[in-house]
């Protein structure tokens, strides 16, 4: 009897140990039958490239050059005008820098006097200071472009220079040459010497015509 109670147990167990064995139950290892997929992994996988956000200029081409000509008389500065609508401005040196030298463009005879151009340079400005070589000097607002000089009857060397805070700028020169200043002069004082020549002569000749028929008139 205990015989076959022990018969019945080992066949339990065979039974029971058969399908564990045929999963490999506790082995960690999958049956053979079993075949995972490598594509239900993807869902784990972030196989999605990174984005970069593209940031685009809010202003860009919006922002212009200011309507600033260096050579202009009389105009805003550069400086205000950025300042107040946003332009842009070239480069400029401070006010506790010594300035970049004007640019002279022309120094000529208009009939009158002998006038002086010159351009600013890109540096901030207080005055401007023309010389004539041996003679005149003008001091000018930071504003101005332009000096009326009296008359130069000699060969002479014109300069401007820039004043600021910080001081001087270097010499910006250009040599005047009054030839046809001077041939305008010698025609007008030859033929204003003529003329009065000529009226010299006609009164001249008018009272010698009177004391003729003066004389004349006694005769008679």
């Amino acid at each position: 009897m205990k015989n076959r109670h022990f018969l019945l147990v080992i066949v339990c167990l065979l039974s029971i140990k058969g399908p564990l064995t045929s999963t490999s139950a506790g082995t960690g290892i999958p049956p053979n039958d079993l075949i995972l997929s490598t594509e239900d992994y993807s869902i784990f996988e972030d196989s999605s490239t990174p984005i970069v956000p593209v940031i685009e200029p809010t202003n860009a081409g919006t922002l212009q050059w200011c309507d600033y000509n260096a050579c202009r008389e009389k105009q805003t500065p550069c400086e205000v005008l950025s300042t107040s609508l946003g332009c842009l401005c070239p480069g400029f040196t401070l006010h506790n820098q010594h300035p970049e030298p004007p640019s002279l463009s022309s120094v000529s005879w208009n009939g009158s006097a002998v006038v002086v151009w010159w351009c600013a340079p890109n540096s901030y400005i207080t005055s401007y200071v023309v010389t004539v070589e041996g003679g005149e000097k003008q001091t000018l607002r930071a504003d101005q472009r332009r000096a009326a000089l009296s008359q130069i009857d000699h060969k002479a060397e014109v300069c401007v220079v820039a004043v600021n805070y910080a001081g001087d700028s270097a010499r910006s020169c250009m040599e005047y040459q009054p030839s046809s200043n001077s041939l305008a002069l010698t025609v007008g004082l030859i033929g204003g010497t003529l003329g009065f020549l000529l009226l010299i002569l006609l009164a001249v000749l008018l009272c010698r015509r009177r004391r003729q028929k003066k004389e004349e008139a006694r005769h008679v």
